[in-house]
């Protein structure tokens, strides 16, 4: 893990509080000698890993969708712990289907991925800016890049935050806030362990997309929002940093499966 002095005593504040990202993200902000304000629907996991945090962290129950609820979460980082200094957007809802989409699937999708990250920073920026400016920071995703099989809305929600990320950073940069997104590629997560149970059949199975041949750690991209947010990225705003071991370099031949399955007649 990079050290980041600069954190000390400055405030993030996150959403999608509950994922494995963001709890790596929240310890190593706090270990840098930051404080975190983490929100999410699910509080499941909070309780134990605010008090991992000592007197650094906090967890507010939070709906993404609701104005007033991204409001509470920004004020609790004002109350106690004086300011907002980073802002990460890094919840998200995995609806999906193909052609069976519906018109509420897009507007809950969009609503919650796009709009609410967008509302997030927006809140935010009076914040930051009594603050001396800041940075913020969308998590997005591989699946923003390309075409998957049977996806269709996440993939479209992730290629929008991307644009999201570009547009704002021309509105932000006057104001002393710069702004970048981060595409992890598959990350082993709470969702992903239960969908494919551990994490070595997990690896193996996302092996076969990344040149690494292994998915991401979650420290991984916690490791890449910091530097995003760091002194180190002070001339970086509106791009995208991908942490995806390669998944976004590889083009149709893929890692080579199909010479294996079809090899030459005459090599």
């Amino acid at each position: 893990m990079a050290r980041y002095p600069e954190f000390a005593g400055k405030v993030l504040v996150a959403t999608g509080g509950a994922s494995l990202i963001v709890e790596a993200l929240a310890r190593q902000f706090v270990d840098n000698g930051g404080r975190v304000v983490l929100g999410d629907l699910q509080d499941e996991f909070a309780e134990q890993l605010v008090s991992s945090l000592g007197g650094s962290g906090r967890f507010v129950r939070t709906d993404v969708t609701s104005d007033g609820d991204l409001d509470d979460l920004l004020a609790a980082a004002v109350k106690d712990f004086g300011g907002v200094d980073y802002v990460v957007s890094a919840h998200t809802t995995f609806a999906c289907g193909q052609l069976d989409t519906t018109r509420e699937n897009w507007r809950t999708s969009l609503d919650v991925n796009v709009a609410s990250a967008a509302m997030l920073v927006e809140r935010a920026v009076p914040l930051m800016q009594q603050r001396g400016g800041g940075a913020a920071v969308l998590v997005t995703s591989v699946s923003g890049k390309a075409s998957q099989p049977n996806r269709i809305v996440y993939p479209v929600t992730k290629a929008a935050l991307l644009g999201l990320n570009r547009n704002l950073s021309q509105a932000l940069a006057p104001l002393g806030i710069r702004i970048n997104s981060v595409s992890p590629g598959w990350t082993w997560s709470r969702n992903i362990e239960r969908r494919y149970g551990t994490r070595e059949h997990a690896d193996s199975f996302a092996g076969e997309f990344h040149s690494i041949r292994r998915m991401a750690d979650p420290e991984e991209i916690a490791d890449a929002i910091c530097y995003l947010c760091s002194e180190g990225a002070s001339f970086i705003t509106g791009a995208d940093l991908a942490v995806d071991g390669g998944y976004s370099a590889l083009g149709p031949e893929a890692l080579g499966q199909p010479y294996e399955k079809f090899p030459a007649i005459n090599p």
